[in-house]
């Protein structure tokens, strides 16, 4: 057996050993959490933060592993998008590093859907959503949705949403990767077809992904931009995960030495740098709609996160997310400097993390933020399987796309301006 396959058994060994274990605690927990859970119904989702939880509960480990998952599932997710849109536009220039987001997207199955059966055991034990043990009928805001807040269709959805956008992914890699063989023409066709049904997919199935496992915390909360929101994160993060780990790989003697050039590393950074803009752009929009409308059911959403330490942590996404970034990246010629965009990935991974905090931790820390060593142990540990697994599958397959028809403008058509001359490119 290859080191490889030890490792990722140890993993799975681990993750089941785990399972049984919090299952036998979350049998022990469900009734007393039905208890629990019922104030939850009182006005627009106080009562299921009415206090702040131990380290060691339950609610605080489901919570952990939640803002891991979402943070991890944005990588794949925004790396899904990157190669849909990569086949709309029939680009060329993200031609010879399109397998490496290939096959971070391919992880969406089975991998994060094996990821999320926690999540769902945690919510059956009544330590994630509160709605889970609230009568609809006692709770209007529950009562008009809960065609889709059920549990059964909770369930199934969470399953068979993951497992739709990983079916897209492994189809596009497995095509990608059946053309270095034949240099088919008709390879290419399908993708691009594929992706014009797909992005439909791909914006309808991450919305319902993230209302489900995020936004559903607080049932109560309406935001018609929710979803964006979420893309809109998952896309910059990936951007520059992208743009460091092509570059790690185009260096001579790694994979892609012969076909990533400067073109590739400057139009990453330069999309990265129009992510930032939009994300801010569309969080705003929804914070400037919400509180512009006044209405009870969407306020208490950002009522909540102005208490306490909960503030300076909005001002830190406001700050962090948007003007670091957007300011040291304004000069053309930064963007491929990697003594600046090195530290700007390694901010951008933190300020990612923390958006995620933002949204899942104040449900049970309505006071302030409350880091636990749950925390960073999921976050990290989640992170390097997914880090583990992409680089096994990575190499059971050529690096990048041998016989693409857009391979050569990839390579041809990479010539970008010398440093100073940016402004007359």
């Amino acid at each position: 057996m290859n080191p490889a396959s030890r490792f990722s058994r140890t993993w799975l060994a681990l993750l089941a050993t785990a399972a049984l274990f919090v299952a036998g605690r979350l049998l022990g927990a469900e009734h007393e959490a039905a208890h629990a859970a019922a104030p939850a119904a009182d006005a627009h989702g106080h009562g299921h933060a009415a206090a702040s939880v131990g380290v060691f509960s339950l609610k605080q480990i489901a919570h952990s592993y939640l803002t891991a998952y979402m943070f991890c599932l944005s990588l794949c997710v925004g790396s899904l998008f990157l190669s849909l849109a990569h086949h709309l536009f029939d680009a060329g220039w993200s031609a010879s590093i399109r397998r490496v987001t290939d096959t971070v997207a391919s992880l969406l199955f089975p991998w994060m859907v094996l990821l999320v059966l926690p999540i769902i055991g945690f919510a059956w034990a009544g330590q994630l959503y509160a709605w889970f043990n609230i009568d609809p009928a006692a709770d209007h805001a529950l009562d008009v949705k809960k065609v889709l807040f059920n549990k059964p269709t909770f369930t199934a959805l969470v399953l068979l949403l993951i497992s739709a956008l990983g079916w897209i992914a492994n189809t596009i890699r497995n095509w990608s990767i059946a053309q270095d063989k034949d240099g088919a023409a008709h390879w290419t066709s399908k993708s691009r077809k594929l992706a014009a049904g797909g992005i439909f997919a791909f914006a309808f199935f991450t919305t319902l992904i993230c209302f489900y496992l995020m936004k559903s915390l607080q049932h109560q909360f309406f935001s018609t931009m929710y979803g964006v929101y979420y893309f809109a994160g998952s896309v910059w993060v990936t951007l520059i995960t992208l743009y460091l780990l092509t570059f790690w790989l185009g260096q001579p003697g790694r994979p892609l030495e012969k076909v990533y050039f400067k073109r590739q590393q400057q139009d990453l950074g330069v999309l990265f740098f129009a992510f930032t803009v939009f994300y801010a752009y569309i969080h705003f929009s929804q914070y400037f709609l919400i509180w512009n409308a006044a209405i009870p059911e969407e306020t208490f959403w950002y009522v909540l996160r102005e208490k306490g330490s909960w503030k300076w942590v909005g001002m830190t996404i406001l700050f962090g997310h948007f003007f670091v970034p957007f300011l040291l990246l304004l000069n053309q010629d930064i963007k491929r400097n990697l003594a600046v965009m090195i530290p700007v990935g390694a901010w951008a991974w933190l300020m990612h993390y923390i958006d995620m905090t933002y949204n899942v931790m104040p449900v049970i820390h309505p006071d302030g933020l409350q880091l636990t060593f749950w925390d960073p142990l999921f976050w990290f540990g989640m992170a390097g399987l997914i880090g583990f697994l992409f680089w096994r599958k990575y190499q059971t397959a050529a690096p990048y796309p041998l016989k693409d028809p857009r391979l050569k403008e990839a390579v041809t058509h990479h010539e970008v301006p010398a440093p100073g001359a940016a402004a007359a490119h």
